[in-house]
């Protein structure tokens, strides 16, 4: 059952937990696979980032933003594989197939999007799909990664700058310099 703020709310707390993740794992895998770019590894993310979610779902599930939490432990986990010796040795690469069932006419510019995307920093890559897909603000993204304003920002500038230059067919206007949403 889901309370007034959106909260999965729950006598059992392992029946609460089912229901959030039910309930959110499209936006968990969506946002997993913007920053790894690969479906297997997306939802490997994501399962380890529920683990972590499981286990602290007493403090989670108290949380004044439930969602921000969960995105914040997906996001840090992400972030936090990247920095181990494995991540370093291993790259894993998909040839980068299209989705199944994409019927958009341009999806060769999905497919470039993705590969520039992909080529970003982990961090940039982080920052590009909390402001522009997730939609979060720049201190709501420097709360979700855990720094300040000015790291959001100039993480920010950094990863357009890299896709303006992967994506030199892209017209100045078409990608976002500034946000509305501070």
């Amino acid at each position: 059952m889901t309370a007034a703020g959106g909260h999965v709310v729950s006598d059992r707390p392992d029946e609460a937990f089912r229901e959030y993740v039910e309930e959110r794992l499209p936006a968990l895998q969506r946002l997993a696979y913007l920053l790894c770019q690969d479906r297997h590894h997306a939802d490997d993310l994501v399962q380890e980032a529920l683990v972590k979610l499981y286990t602290k779902w007493d403090r989670a599930s108290a949380a004044s933003h439930l969602h921000a939490y969960a995105r914040t432990t997906l996001v840090r986990t992400f972030l936090s594989e990247r920095r181990t010796n494995w991540a370093r040795r291993v790259v894993l690469v998909d040839g980068f197939r299209d989705e199944p069932g994409i019927s958009d006419p341009d999806a060769a510019s999905i497919v470039a999007v993705r590969r520039a995307l992909a080529e970003l920093p982990p961090r940039q890559r982080a920052v590009i799909a909390l402001r522009y897909y997730s939609d979060l603000s720049v201190e709501e993204t420097g709360e979700t990664l855990g720094c300040s304003a000015g790291t959001v920002k100039s993480q920010t500038a950094k990863g357009l700058a890299a896709l303006r230059r992967a994506l030199p067919e892209v017209e100045p206007d078409d990608v976002p310099t500034t946000r509305t949403r501070s």
